[in-house]
């Protein structure tokens, strides 16, 4: 797939989400098989103020290449300064964040509370290309309010503002993740714009997967589903990886000890710990005991028990 002047391998990329895909879990998907990895999405303003927790999401791998960065706010003199201040050059791509929809973020109108205002997020859709030669992508839902369906007027204004590719999460920000995507939305889209189209949402399965790829999108973008299973990169894309679901922890464990501390680990680890551990008999009980760990050899003790 190309975005831009950035090629990468297949069509399949994992999505940003905060407080997951940190350097070690993009390192391990791409281990799996995806082509590109984006990091958790990063306040422009938080970088302008050069915040060290907020600067330490910018950290890459030499594993994981191409990479992209995802950036949101709203004013748009901060995206230009960022993307002026040289801070975000070792990133391939640029992609705005148009679609979150945490209502921390929409009250200050970020992310989804964007697709509210297409002026704004016209200005802040130009105003990075300009800033930058970088490929700049745009990833979107379908509206704000649950009877909205802006995607073509939006995805429009995003190509006409020189954006490289824009991602579609077919559901509105009062959705949330509830309800299914209707991939029809994707469809449409592609068959708007010029530029590459990237479909997201509710691909969990070969199923599933070909199911999007029939909307003619370019790329699909996996997110919640390759939480506890990575390998869904390697089953999409038909490599061949052996692997138990203990061992697959096991190495994610080992990549994230080699950038994190003993506090950082026990923190994020758990949410994939209980991916992990799947549904074998007593695995709820396992849950319990892992949600409890104190220590991270604590944690090690109770996830690979025989």
């Amino acid at each position: 797939m190309k975005i831009g002047n950035v090629e990468f391998d297949g069509n399949l990329i994992l999505a940003p989400m905060a407080g997951v895909t940190d350097i070690a879990f993009r390192e391990l998907c791409r281990h799996f098989g995806a082509g590109l990895t984006v990091t958790e999405m990063v306040s422009v303003k938080a970088l302008l103020y050069k915040s060290k927790k907020t600067l330490l999401l910018l950290e890459t791998s030499s594993f994981e290449k191409p990479c992209a960065v995802q950036i949101f706010g709203h004013c748009v003199a901060d995206f230009e300064k960022v993307l002026k201040s040289g801070v975000l050059d070792k990133f391939d791509i640029i992609d705005i964040n148009m679609g979150c929809p945490a209502p921390k973020i929409v009250k200050n109108g970020d992310g989804s509370a964007l697709l509210k205002n297409l002026a704004l997020a016209r200005e802040i859709v130009s105003v990075c290309v300009k800033s930058t030669d970088k490929p700049v992508t745009v990833k979107m839902r379908k509206g704000f309010f649950q009877s909205d369906d802006i995607l073509v007027e939006f995805a429009k204004m995003c190509e006409e503002a020189g954006a490289s590719a824009i991602t579609i999460h077919p559901r509105t920000q009062s959705q949330n993740y509830s309800g299914q995507i209707d991939t029809f939305d994707i469809k449409k889209v592609k068959e708007s714009v010029k530029i590459p189209v990237i479909g997201n949402g509710d691909v969990v399965d070969k199923e599933s997967f070909e199911k999007m790829l029939k909307t003619g999108c370019d790329g699909v973008m996996i997110g919640r589903r390759a939480v506890g299973f990575p390998e869904i990169f390697s089953i999409l894309s038909n490599k061949k990886i052996e692997m138990s679901k203990l061992e697959i922890a096991r190495l994610h464990l080992d990549i994230m000890k080699k950038y994190f501390d003993e506090d950082h680990i026990l923190k994020t680890f758990k949410k994939h710990a209980f991916g992990y551990v799947g549904f074998e008999v007593g695995a709820v009980e396992k849950r319990k005991k892992l949600a409890l760990c104190k220590s991270l050899k604590e944690l090690e003790e109770v996830l690979f028990e025989k």
